[in-house]
């Protein structure tokens, strides 16, 4: 199993709440040209997923989808697949003939939830539209017309919608104008920058305050006093180093003691952190986004032997600004106090932080090839990647101030 890569894609509701993950894999580098071996591959992935790595793992409460080859689909092994967590995907592959139309029926029947992925109508699959739960419309490169033309073929359609492959803003916004129910690709990530729109005030001040906590010149007491004197952020940094995540035996009571226990890097990274995730406006999966990047960096950079692996942690929680900000990322730069390094990193991924970086989108992206570029064995690379979502989870938890330290 030491060859396999998984990761996962949101899908979002029409509120931009996650929905659903898809995940992504593939078994080895080398392109299968062999059927057999491509579905042998989908079955041992499937299985070594939710076996091995466990979909409360990767999924946490959501439902995952997983993409099926025709051999997989008319196998017998899926029904010992946990149906109140999974969503089958019939890939547009696969030609919908009777034993697939049959197959289909069978476990939907069985109580699955059963997806037609990168769906463009054709008569020839209303056998299985009628007993689909969801269509997945592949929207990448069609027109608003084109857009239109499927919802209207789909019009007796009773099941629920999804775009895929929604890359940017104004897409969105249409397929949730056209009726859409779900929501899958990048768009999320990408900002709207409007011309001549100043900055919001709410955003601006988040700004300020990461330039001021990551000015490298900013002295201990400075940084107590900034913290100190933001009420919102004292208390909810407060209230992460007392959770159970730091698992400290004694109360921390305030921002001086944890600058002393935990130190200046630390407390700079948390108050960074949880300062970017105040902005309201934005789906939260960006700041869960950011932080996998974040963390898959700083485990990539320590796999490497990179010194400084925490400014590698910075380069993958900053890399969304541009779109938690809905601003350029080179104008957000030139408000904060970074190194050329670090703004290389971002801008042009140059350098051992911008190379890291790459592969940490690469692998978000469910580009297998260009993971590879790093140089590390696909186990390091998996592990950090996994390492990083478990992290997520942990941070999340603390954030929402579950398991407090006793006094």
């Amino acid at each position: 199993m030491n060859d396999i890569f998984i990761g996962r894609q949101p899908i979002y509701d029409r509120n931009l709440n996650v929905a659903a993950y898809e995940l992504l894999y593939r078994d080895s580098f080398e392109n299968r040209a062999n059927i057999t071996d491509a579905d042998l591959a989908s079955a041992q992935m499937i299985f070594t997923a939710i076996m091995d790595f466990g979909l409360d793992r990767l999924v946490g409460a959501h439902h995952a989808f997983v993409n099926l080859t025709r051999a997989v689909l008319l196998s017998e092994k899926l029904t010992a697949l946990p149906k109140d967590k999974v969503v089958l995907e019939v890939l547009e592959t696969i030609d919908p003939d009777g034993p697939v139309v049959e197959a289909v029926t069978g476990l939907a029947e069985a109580g699955f939830q059963m997806a037609l992925d990168d769906f463009f109508y054709d008569v020839s699959w209303e056998p299985l539209v009628q007993r689909a739960h969801i269509i997945k419309v592949d929207v990448l490169g069609m027109t608003p017309d084109d857009i239109r033309g499927q919802v209207t073929a789909l019009k007796d359609f009773r099941g629920l919608l999804l775009a895929e492959k929604v890359e940017d803003q104004d897409c969105f916004q249409l397929c949730r104008e056209l009726g859409f129910h779900y929501f899958q690709g990048h768009f999320f990530c990408r900002p709207k920058v409007i011309a001549g729109k100043r900055v919001p005030a709410n955003r601006l001040a988040v700004v300020q305050l990461l330039a001021a906590l990551n000015d490298p010149d900013i002295t201990v007491g400075a940084l107590e006093r900034l913290i100190s004197q933001d009420v919102g952020l004292s208390y909810r940094l407060l209230r992460y180093i007392n959770s159970a995540f730091f698992g400290l035996s004694r109360r921390i009571e305030s921002i001086h003691h944890a600058l002393v226990l935990l130190g200046l890097k630390s407390v700079k990274r948390w108050a960074t952190l949880i300062s970017m995730s105040e902005v309201s406006d934005k789906p939260h999966e960006l700041m869960v986004t950011a932080m996998v990047r974040a963390k898959m960096c700083e485990l990539l950079a320590e796999a490497k032997r990179f010194p400084n692996a925490d400014v590698f942690f910075t380069v993958g929680l900053f890399s969304v600004l541009d779109a938690l900000m809905d601003s350029p990322m080179a104008e957000i730069l030139d408000a904060l106090p970074i190194t050329d390094e670090l703004r290389d990193a971002l801008l042009a991924h140059a350098g051992a932080q911008g190379a890291t970086l790459e592969c940490v989108l690469a692998y978000e992206y469910g580009n297998w090839d260009k993971v590879i570029e790093i140089g590390l064995e696909p186990s390091v690379i998996r592990a950090a990647y996994l390492g990083a979502i478990a992290w997520v989870g942990d941070v999340e938890s603390a954030l929402r101030g579950d398991g407090a330290a006793e006094d």
